[in-house]
């Protein structure tokens, strides 16, 4: 594979060659070379691809349809997204994840932790084999991504809540209830598909949603190699819940429990005190920072400059996906710092990368991409002489390119998407308006089932 011109480290290369094993495994790399018959040829600015460290696939449903105004918030948009997942099942979970990953590769992204919690039917049985799992895992192998299947804990509906109704279907008996469908779930996706394409991890989706007692069973019982991710502090509230309850914050709370350390993500982070920060950054955590979500339900934003001097890893996710958009997610994270500090260069260029890249692979225990021996070869190629590139130094696209300036993404060294079109797959956008209006008629007859009217037609109001 030949790059015209390549960055990492915020260093500026021309004419880099790699040599790729048959892993998709970068084995040697040249720089000053040039192609030769049979290269792969990637024009303009390459680099890392992107690893989004939080998904859930499900919620780019919601685009574009929450804004109506008056009283909205988290809460309120909660709501809507549980009205989006009563009406998942597998097969239509499976078509409309493969639209969600294949929009995903197209602008840049080649590995996604998805942070699952509809397992089971709407009314709390299981389904059968893991289906909602495998449905899922399905659909990474179609759309070329690596996925990280991060089987969520979800136990209440808040602390000393019992779960509502809508709730069910992401709950298990207890925590000895979901650790064994976490051990049955590892052996059927290994039985499926090929580790380095289908992994599973585990996450705990909130300390309001897996009571105190649950964590004791869980730090106890859980495979220790696993990553872990769970939201923390994403919202006052659940800050509030959490201090009235067990006198800890959530960060507090885990680190009782001996749940943090560099297996764990703690996704969002956005409102932490001086200690919290101390105890993230001193056990080596990962937080994940999700800033086009975090904008757009008000979530605030998150200490994280402060959270990387203290020592913590920083990684990206596009979360909800009110964007799917690697280059606006970095450049929303140093905005969010430049607008709470009133001081630019928070993050520099190089370190929105290693955010993008580096951070998002180990969220997801996997081989962070780029140029280097040892690496995957998952890259990306940027135009440099678009109307929003035009004239910007290569190191410094993280501030002006966007997925529209992507042109090709490689996966595994394998050409998989580009220019907004996945190669296999076609134009996204069919993929995803086919999906999403499946996905409505189904929450439409859910709804009017549930109303005891009969459901209308097909195609009818």
């Amino acid at each position: 594979m030949w790059c015209e011109r390549a960055v990492w480290d915020g260093e500026v290369a021309s004419g880099v060659r790699l040599t790729v094993d048959t892993a998709g495994v970068v084995a040697a790399v040249e720089t000053g070379a040039n192609a030769r018959p049979g290269d792969l040829v990637l024009r303009g600015v390459v680099f890392p691809a992107a690893s989004n460290a939080h998904s859930h696939a499900f919620h780019r449903v919601l685009r574009g349809r929450t804004h109506a105004g008056g009283a909205d918030s988290f809460w309120t948009w909660r709501q809507a997204m549980y009205q989006a997942a009563g009406a998942l099942a597998p097969e239509l979970y499976e078509e409309l994840a493969t639209a969600v990953f294949a929009e995903m590769v197209a602008a840049g992204y080649t590995s996604v932790a998805e942070f699952h919690y509809v397992h089971h039917r709407p009314d709390g049985t299981p389904y059968p084999g893991h289906a909602m799992e495998l449905a899922l895992g399905r659909a990474a192998q179609t759309a070329g991504i690596r996925l990280t299947l991060l089987d969520t804990c979800y136990l209440s509906g808040g602390f000393g809540q019992p779960l509502n109704q809508e709730q069910r279907r992401f709950a298990d008996a207890g925590a000895e209830a979901w650790l064994r469908r976490l051990a049955g779930l590892r052996t059927a996706i290994e039985a499926e598909f090929d580790p380095a394409q289908v992994s599973v991890g585990a996450a705990l989706h909130s300390v309001r949603a897996v009571p105190e007692e649950a964590l004791n069973v869980i730090a106890a019982g859980l495979d220790p190699d696993l990553p872990l991710h769970l939201h923390v502090s994403e919202q006052p509230a659940e800050n509030q819940a959490c201090l009235a309850a067990t006198g800890l914050t959530p960060v507090q709370l885990l680190d009782r429990y001996g749940l943090l350390g560099p297996q764990l993500s703690a996704v969002h982070a956005t409102h932490l005190t001086d200690m919290d920060i101390e105890l993230l950054g001193g056990a080596g955590a990962t937080v994940v920072m999700c800033p086009s979500t975090e904008a757009d339900l008000a979530d605030g934003i998150g200490p994280a400059a402060a959270l990387a001097a203290a020592g913590a890893r920083i990684a990206l996710g596009s979360d909800q996906h009110a964007v799917l958009d690697p280059w606006l997610e970095m450049r929303a994270l140093e905005h969010g710092e430049r607008l709470g500090s009133g001081i630019r260069g928070r993050f520099t260029p190089a370190a929105l990368h290693t955010a993008l890249s580096d951070g998002g692979a180990a969220a997801q225990a996997r081989r962070a991409p780029g140029f280097a021996a040892g690496r995957m070869c998952d890259l990306m190629a940027v135009d440099p002489a678009s109307t929003r590139t035009a004239g910007s130094d290569p190191a410094q696209l993280a501030l002006s390119a966007t997925a529209q300036d992507v042109t090709a993404v490689v996966v595994g060294g394998t050409l998989t998407a580009g220019h907004g079109r996945h190669l296999r797959l076609g134009d996204p956008g069919v993929l995803l308006a086919g999906a999403i209006r499946k996905l409505d008629e189904a929450a439409a007859c859910t709804i009017e089932t549930a109303s005891g009217r009969e459901p209308a037609a097909k195609g009818q109001p």
